[in-house]
Parts: structure tokens; C-alpha cells; sequence
């Protein structure tokens, strides 16, 4: 079995603020649900036989869009409640969405955060690819909004993210550095079962990074490919947003 998490549970305060009322950032739309983040990310295409979706600001309102907008989801969509989404980190929501399919029949997940615009063909690779993957975008790594990740020496990946959107610091030396695409698949249901299980209840309050990192990091040249979307925007102000839409038309137009 195939399953795609999608997390959009947070606050989204720097959107909120920029459209100018507390707002669902997953579900916004100026035009039609078809336009909204969650709608293009489910209806990516990638070949899934379950989708769970990790809701917690503005649950309710998520839950009836998914009821009355997602219809042609019903049966295969599991929608889970974050109660801590306002004062855990962004790794509960993962915990929560994981937690909810481990009592399934899972051969591999894909996780992506709930804020992305990335292009279908990348999105399919990533869906495609029969080891684990990891993603990249092409934008310029600043530490104030960028989740980044180093090669050290021996091609072992390594997360790294200031959540004071201050600086980054490497202490090794490193082969390469790369904006991340905040889009993972996990080929081996078995190793993140014993992934998730190694991991102490407290270090799920923390960032989604923890169980990245944890999975990723131990491997090895080799068993990882790495997938770098064309287009991706991270949609945290409604420039962002309109930004999405630009590039949602070209690929709907070719």
C-alpha cells in the first residue's frame, strides 16, 4: 500500500497576516478549491492507494472542505486532528500521520508538507522511484526561511534548520549543500517502523527534521536518490500564493 502524509496543521501566521484575516493557508483559494494547495498536492497523481492529511488550526473548516470539495477522496482519505498543533513543533503533526497508518499493510509513504507548489513531473519522480528519496529545490539557501541539507565526506546526509531564521553552521567538511524540496518518501516500511519506534516521546514536539534525519542519516551512498523539483514555492505570504498560481497555469496550459 501506497500512502502520501500531508501536514497542515500550523497557525500560518506570516499568511494570515499578509491576506489580513486569521486563514486556512492549505485551503485558500481566490477562484475556485481547484486552486488551493491541498487540492493540487492530492491531485498530483502520484499513484496512491491511501492519503492521510494532519489538520489543527481551523480544524473544523478543514474537515468540512474535505467532506463537501475532496469527494472523489471518500474512502481513501484519513483526516487526523493535531489538539497540540499551536505548541508542539511541526514533528507531532508527522508522528500523528505516521501513528495513523502503522497498523496498515504499508509497503512505502511519502510525507510533504501541506504549504508546497511543486511541479507534477518532479512530484512523479518522487513517486516513481523505487529507493528512498530526498528533494531539492532551486532556490538560493538563505538561513532565514530555507530548510537546508549538507553531503559530508562520505555522501551521509545531513538536515540542518535555524529556527531563528538566523544563520547556518557546518562544522565538518561537506560535498555539497541544497535547498530542501520538503517532499521525502520513505521505500522502506520496515526500517521506518524501527525509525519512528527509537524516537522518545519528547523529541516529537520537535521539528519534522528529528525523524528525517534519523531515517536518512543512516544512509548510505547508494540507497538514496535525490529528486530536484523545477518549480516549488514554499507559500508563506499570499505573494507566495499568486506565485503558486502563476506557475499552476503553465503546467496546466502545456
Amino acid at each position: 500500500m501506497k500512502v502520501l502524509i500531508i501536514t497542515a496543521a500550523g497557525v500560518s501566521s506570516r499568511f494570515s497576516e499578509s491576506v489580513g484575516y486569521p486563514c486556512l493557508k492549505c485551503l485558500y483559494h481566490e477562484n475556485g478549491i481547484e486552486e488551493s494547495l491541498l487540492y493540487r498536492m492530492l491531485h498530483l497523481d502520484g499513484g496512491f492507494d491511501r492519503y492521510v492529511v494532519v489538520g489543527g488550526f481551523q480544524y473544523e473548516k478543514l474537515k468540512a472542505a474535505i467532506e463537501d470539495e475532496f469527494q472523489d477522496f471518500r474512502g481513501r482519505l484519513l483526516l487526523v486532528e493535531n489538539e497540540h498543533y499551536a505548541d508542539y513543533g511541526s514533528g507531532y503533526s508527522l508522528y500523528l500521520g505516521l501513528a495513523a497508518i502503522m497498523g496498515m499493510d504499508v509497503t512505502e509513504v511519502v510525507f510533504a508538507e501541506g504549504d508546497l507548489f511543486v511541479d507534477r513531473e518532479g512530484f512523479c519522480r518522487v513517486c516513481d522511484a523505487q529507493k528512498d528519496v530526498v528533494t531539492c529545490n532551486t532556490e538560493a539557501i538563505l538561513a532565514e526561511k530555507a530548510v537546508a541539507f549538507y553531503f559530508d565526506k562520505d555522501c551521509g546526509i545531513h538536515y540542518i534548520y535555524d529556527t531563528a531564521h538566523s544563520v547556518f553552521e557546518i562544522k565538518e567538511p561537506f560535498r555539497g549543500i541544497f535547498n530542501s524540496g520538503q517532499v521525502w518518501k520513505f521505500a522502506d516500511a520496515k526500517r521506518l517502523r524501527e525509525t519512528v519506534r527509537a524516537i522518545p516521546k519528547e523529541d516529537w514536539q520537535k521539528t519534522n527534521l528529528v525523524l528525517i534525519q534519523k531515517y536518512f542519516g543512516n544512509l548510505g551512498k547508494g540507497e538514496y536518490e535525490v529528486v530536484a523539483f523545477q518549480d516549488w514555492v514554499n507559500c508563506n505570504t499570499i505573494s507566495d500564493y499568486r506565485k503558486c498560481q502563476r506557475k499552476g497555469g503553465k503546467h496546466e496550459n502545456t
